[in-house]
Parts: C-alpha cells; structure tokens; sequence
C-alpha cells in the first residue's frame, strides 16, 4: 500500500490540480502544500482537511477488512472503466421508447 502521502499526491494528480491549486481549496500555501506532500506529518485536522479539497475521505480500516475493501474498489475502478451502453446506442433507444427507463423499470 502507497503511504499516505503518496496517495494524497496521486489524487491531487487524477483530479488534474496542482499544488497552487490547494491553497485555493484548503486555505494553506503552496510551499507548505509542497513540503507537506514532499515530506510532511501532517496533523489529523490538516488531513482532514487536505481530503476535503481532493473531495475524498479519511478511513480507518481495520486490517482484517483491508483486502475486502480493496477488492470493492478494484472492481468498482474496473466497472468505471468498462463502457456499458455505447452513446450511440443510447440515443438510438430513446428514439425508439422515449420513456423506457423512466420508472426505473428494466425494458
């Protein structure tokens, strides 16, 4: 498992900030951002809120649990990644039944 810096680090990226980005989001300089991100110890308050601004959260997972979790999240990033209805496809089945879906009702 990533530290915990790293992952902090990774999520700023995905979500395409930078780190003069996060001074906008939680209220600290970029130089500490920087220095905390690089080699920091952040207290819980300033994870607290580091995670708010990278629109995450702070968990405690009991060990036992871990690889369950990680396995939740390993499927649920393969799902993400899987296209389920081509937008072609989609648009070609409301042309056809505008109001299929609309309840909630499968077909």
């Amino acid at each position: 498992m990533n530290s915990l810096l790293e992952q902090i680090k990774k999520r700023r990226i995905a979500l395409e900030l930078k780190q003069h980005d996060m001074m906008l989001r939680i209220g600290i300089s970029r130089q500490q951002y920087q220095r905390l991100e690089s080699k920091g110890n952040p207290r819980l308050d300033t994870l607290e809120l580091i995670a708010k601004g990278l629109k995450s959260e702070l968990l405690l997972i009991p060990q036992e649990k871990l690889n369950a979790v990680l396995n939740v999240l390993a499927e649920e990033s393969k799902a993400s990644n899987t296209p389920s209805q081509s937008a072609k496809e989609k648009n070609k089945s409301l042309t056809d039944d505008p109001w299929q879906g609309m309840l909630g009702e499968n077909e």
